[in-house]
Formats: structure tokens, sequence, C-alpha cells
């Protein structure tokens, strides 16, 4: 029997590893530098060996010594590097030396000559001004590898979260015929539910948590992370204004409109509600903040705790993260979402019985 092992580079809190055990693959080592993304990897997944150090400083030699990898077992090299300097949103700044940290996948592409490829990130890594460096990452890993990729939405594989990423799938040429054809995974769910798909999960998957009043956390037996962030008054006003009329902060009333806004109709998401009737916005960095983006509660008056964030990247609730608040909420925001990662694993186990 063909076992795939998996290697999870930038790991984070680990999205994608969880996603890649969901679906039956083993996760070896992982390399994540961030101290509580690694802490909290850590705590989760303490079979996996952890690099917790900078990428650079990492070899294949030091990774592989740490994979007992048998004659018929197959290598999946995941990552997904960094993805700031690429994002469609923030400072979006071609020149952030992390966008050169796709090469570091490169290398140790080059290195591990591994059977399989995964990498996820921002759909922004294909735009015009980020190309050249996406461009030049394919052309370096294509005369061996048969590659396919698209930007993707998380919604269609179960995540209860319009999140759009690119996934990039890759197999090694000498592993197979050529008139194989490499794909990524079927989609599972539509908004619609026709033909083979389920309808889209829904935000509501959040609503069966206990209520916890703004700067709260909840403590109890099985319930993790259910902490929220302070308010202000004045933010409370607004979000029970917002409730009551729209769910939009182009809603309010003059009193109630910070003077950055009066002038800037742009990211009117700001301080807008959670709907339950549909997937959340996209989960980020700041989504336990109420003033980043929609991610007022539907009906409590405050922003979304740490766990409801989880829920909607499609964590277990078993997955516990670790550090202060601003800790939790970068990491579940970085992650990977864990139902995108499974929909991969499960295709490589597919075809990894197909191939040589």
């Amino acid at each position: 029997m063909k076992n795939i092992i998996a290697v999870d580079l930038f790991s984070g809190a680990g999205g994608t590893t969880s996603g890649l055990k969901k679906a039956g693959i083993k996760v070896a080592v992982a390399v994540e530098i961030d101290k509580w993304a690694a802490q909290t990897y850590r705590h989760n997944n303490p079979e996996v060996v952890l690099f917790e150090a900078d990428i650079r400083d990492i070899s294949g030699k030091e990774i592989i010594d740490n994979i007992s990898l048998k004659s018929s077992d197959k290598l999946l090299l995941v990552a997904c590097p960094p993805c700031q300097g690429f994002s469609t949103i923030g400072k979006k700044d071609v020149n952030d030396e992390r966008n050169q940290l796709i090469f570091e996948y490169l290398r140790l592409i080059q290195e591990l000559k591994p059977d399989f490829l995964l990498m996820e990130n921002v759909s922004g890594i294909t735009s015009k001004k980020n190309k050249q460096i996406f461009t030049r990452f394919l052309d370096m890993i294509e005369s061996n590898y048969l590659i396919t990729y698209e930007v993707l939405n998380t919604a269609d594989y179960g995540v209860p979260q319009v999140r759009k990423r690119l996934v990039l799938h890759g197999i090694k040429k000498e592993n197979i015929d050529r008139n194989f054809k490499i794909q990524l995974p079927p989609k599972t769910h539509s908004k619609e539910g026709k033909g083979h798909t389920k309808m889209w999960v829904t935000a509501e998957v959040i609503m069966d948590l206990p209520e916890i009043k703004c700067g709260e956390e909840f403590v109890g037996e099985g319930v993790y992370n259910h902490v929220s962030n302070k308010l202000s008054e004045d933010n409370v006003k607004r979000i029970r204004y917002i409730r009551k009329n729209g769910g939009s902060r182009s809603s309010l009333p003059e009193e109630l409109i910070l003077n950055c806004h009066k002038n800037n109709r742009g990211h009117t998401d700001v301080y807008g509600i959670i709907d339950i009737s549909k997937p959340s916005v996209t989960i980020t960095g700041g989504c336990m903040t109420y003033s980043k983006g929609r991610f007022g509660h539907p009906t409590q008056d405050r922003a979304l705790s740490a766990r409801e964030a989880a829920r909607l990247q499609s964590f277990d609730d078993s997955y516990v993260f670790l550090g202060n608040r601003g800790e939790l909420a970068k990491q579940i925001g970085n992650a990977v979402p864990v139902k995108l990662a499974e929909a991969s694993g499960k295709y490589f186990q597919l075809i990894a019985r197909e191939i040589k």
C-alpha cells in the first residue's frame, strides 16, 4: 500500500496539517517561525517533528532525516508562504521581502524531490504586479512536475466562509504517463446545492456557542478559546443600530459615523454584522476586532470570539489556540481553512493509487 507522508512548510497554527490528517495523510515534519503559532501547532500535533525556525536555515537533509520513508511511500511537500506582500488588501508591497520566501519552497522542492506538491496562497499572487515572481517559480518546477492551479472559493469545499485562495497541485512527471491529467479537488458544495454538491455551509455554525458579552471569556468543559474583545460604548451603539438597520455601516446616523468615514465610502464591510444566511466574509487576522471588517456578531453586542472565527475556518472545536487575543486572531485568520486542505489531501490519496 502506498502511504503519503507530508511535510508542512510555513505551517502556521496547523490548518493544513489538520486537513491533511483528516484525509488520512501522515504529516511527519513541519516548519514554522512564529513563536505562538508554533506553540499552538505543537500542542495540537505532538506527533509531528516541528522545526521552530526560519525556513532559510532548514535544509532538505534535516527534514528527510526526520522522516521514515518506505520505498512505497510518497512524499508530499506542502507550503503556504507568507502572503502579506501578495495580498489584495493592506499595503500590497511588491518589494516585501516575504514575497521571496516562495523560492525557499522551490529550494526544498529541488532538495527533497517530493512526489506531490501542494501550495496555497492568496489570489493576488497571480495579479499583474506579482505575476513575475509566481511565473518565475513555475518556470523552475515545470520541467520536473506536472502543475495545475486555480483560484478557488473555500465555500465550495464545505468551509462556512467565502475566501478566494490560489491552490496549486503538482505531481512528479517521472511517476506518471504522458496522458495523465492532474486536477484540483472537486467541489463538494455550491450556492444552489445542485448536482452532486451540497448547499454552502452558512455562518449559522457559530450560533450554538454559549452567549458571552464583549470582553468576556466562556470557561467550560469542551469549549476552548470562546473569548471576545472589549467594545467601546460608541461601538456598542453602532453595532446595535447597524444590526437593526441592514447590517452595514452605511445605515449609521450622522452622530455615529466616524470622521474618517464621512468622506470615504470604501471598506463598507467595516463595522458590519455577520449574515448567518450565507457563508461569512473572509476571516482575517482582524477577525476579533469589530472595526476590522464584517465581524459583528449576529445577535450579541460584540465581535466574533476566537472560537467562532475558528469554526468559520472549519477547525474542530477541540483544536486549542495558544496566546493572547491578538495572537489568537492572527493565527486563526492566517490559517489555511481545514476543509480546503482536506479536499486536496483526499485528491492526492486518490491519485496515489494510480501512479508508479
